[in-house]
């Protein structure tokens, strides 16, 4: 029987936006939370997304009873189907976010085989001793809920992403009573998210965006094209409502965003007119002031509906001279350089660009300062641990817990798989899980690590050298000339002169290995690249990929 304890852990989420998930343990039962990915950085070549490590949990797999989903966010809910191809385990969330999750699990062939159990602010469930309750939350999604963990050590609140927006365009109001009776009785760890940290003052409510939407529309005299997340529900019905009130027809394009589209129309969270919609290939059909197109890649993702429409290499559809593009998103961190290109392509382009905070087509989903102060508040927590963010956004939280009376050693700044245990009362950081990051590039999952990753930064940085030796069986006498090739390092018709000492070079290492008598492969291929390497990057100052392939005749 595992000590009576509680661990509180998290496998991904902090220390970066993106690919959350944490877990929480007493006794012989673990509860995982969330199961987020995220899309890669620039020097992350090849890969198509990045999950979090669940090695604790299939190291524990019989200990393992739920994953509780706290809303529909790709960085909460993205990494499920992986995690579910390796762990069947009950999935349990609200209406919509199990409504996005169906639609991965029957990409990934996992629904017939999948408990998805609905949840809302009102159920109540037991794991072993662990009883959990929900509150709702407002966030830029649909169906958010916070979730409270009731243990023999105390309660755990985790808060999920939220805001306190008064004026919600869903009128989905947050539980403020609630929450305020969960914090009466008592709460022992806060984890609460840190987004907006840095940021004063409250976040504005969702409706102003749809006041400016609106204006927008109404200014237009051709096409407008307008980018935002597909998963902001609140923002899809503003911009088809300013569609119907403009009375524009409305196109969309993006596989994320007809999914979404589809599932939220379906679900009742979405009120889209039946004859609104049209297929983008009937768009030139209609006069231009007539027709809207809703699409993917505000963030600048390359291969997005929106940067394909800005270098003109979208199949169904182009931008042409006076049409209107709003870019209803603020760029994330990281992604400024990408949806820069796009603007000034689409400013190339002849469209009229409305972006940036200016424009106020956008505000956050995530509550500022005053707002996760006011969560402290509420909950008033004798522990507290900041999730969800970059280093320097858990500390500014910190200092926001320490103001409103969250003593200073009573805060955690936990690293990804550090824990915090709780055991007869004494609380303290124990130790270390497995966590950390895991590839997925095409159908492999994991077989991509950083030495894969190096290689493949080496080679688009200064290409990769190719030398084809003949030796001999018998005396390991070259037979022939070295045949040398290369990609991307130089170009052989414009380097002749080069290739040819490459060659000398390569004839000359090798008779010094014979006279030497080295005359194993491994031995003769490592000591090629090394004298190669060094006598290519005095010549070139590049450091290519040397791959000596040695034939025995």
């Amino acid at each position: 029987m595992t000590e009576q304890r509680l661990w509180i852990a998290a496998l991904g989420g902090v220390h970066e936006i993106g690919k959350n998930m944490y877990v929480l343990q007493y006794g012989d039962d673990i509860i995982a939370i969330d199961c987020g990915s995220k899309f890669p950085d620039e020097s992350m070549l090849g890969i198509d997304l990045i999950i979090p490590d669940i090695a604790y949990l299939l190291n524990n797999a019989d200990k393992v009873k739920a994953l509780i989903v706290t809303h529909g966010h790709e960085d909460h809910i993205g990494g499920i189907p992986y995690l579910l191809k390796q762990l069947n385990l009950p999935v349990y969330a609200s209406r919509l976010t199990l409504g996005l999750i169906e639609n991965k699990l029957k990409e990934h062939g996992l629904l017939r085989t999948t408990s998805l159990q609905r949840i809302d602010a009102d159920s109540e469930l037991t794991f072993g001793q662990i009883a959990v309750s929900f509150f709702n939350t407002n966030h830029s999604i649909p169906d958010c809920l916070g979730v409270v963990f009731d243990t023999p050590e105390g309660t755990v609140v985790h808060t999920g992403d939220f805001k306190f927006d008064m004026t919600p365009v869903n009128k989905q109001y947050p539980d403020i009573h609630k929450m305020a009776d969960i914090g009466k009785k008592g709460v022992k760890f806060l984890l609460s998210e840190s987004t907006n940290a840095e940021r004063p003052g409250f976040t504005p409510s969702e409706q102003l965006v749809g006041t400016h939407i609106e204006e927008a529309f109404k200014k237009a005299d051709r096409r407008i094209f307008i980018s935002t997340f597909a998963s902001n529900v609140h923002r899809l019905q503003q911009i088809v409502d300013a569609a119907a009130l403009t009375g524009r027809k409305l196109a969309l394009l993006g596989r994320s965003m007809v999914n979404v589209v589809a599932v939220s129309k379906e679900l009742g969270y979405l009120n889209l007119p039946d004859d609104m919609l049209i297929e983008p290939a009937d768009a030139a059909k209609i006069p231009p002031e007539e027709v809207a197109v809703l699409c993917t890649g505000s963030q600048g993702e390359p291969m997005a509906a929106l940067s394909r429409l800005a270098n003109g290499s979208n199949r169904q559809m182009e931008i042409s001279r006076g049409d209107t593009v709003l870019l209803a998103a603020n760029p994330i961190p990281g992604n400024e350089r990408n949806v820069s290109r796009i603007v000034d392509n689409l400013y190339l382009l002849g469209a009229k660009v409305i972006y940036g905070s200016k424009s106020e087509l956008h505000v956050s989903g995530h509550g500022s300062q005053e707002e996760l102060k006011l969560m402290l508040t509420l909950m008033k927590p004798e522990y507290f641990i900041p999730i969800h963010g970059e280093y320097r956004m858990l500390h500014h939280h910190r200092l926001l817990a320490e103001a409103v009376g969250v003593q200073a050693e009573n805060i955690f700044l936990l690293k990804n798989g550090e824990v915090v245990e709780s055991a007869g009362g004494k609380v303290r950081q124990s130790g270390r899980v497995p966590a950390g990051q895991i590839f997925v590039d095409g159908l492999g999952i994991g077989d991509i690590g950083n030495v894969v990753l190096r290689d493949r930064r080496q080679l688009s940085e200064d290409g990769i050298l190719i030398t084809v030796l003949t030796l001999s069986q018998t005396d390991g006498r070259l037979l022939s000339d070295p045949d040398t090739i290369s990609r991307g390092f130089i170009y052989i018709r414009n380097s002749e002169k080069l290739m040819e000492d490459i060659n000398r070079h390569i004839v000359d290492t090798l008779h010094k290995m014979n006279e030497a008598d080295l005359g194993q492969w491994n031995v003769i291929k490592q000591t090629l690249k090394d004298a190669l390497g060094k006598y290519l990057y005095d010549k070139t100052k590049r450091r290519p990929m040397i791959l000596p392939i040695i034939i025995e005749v």
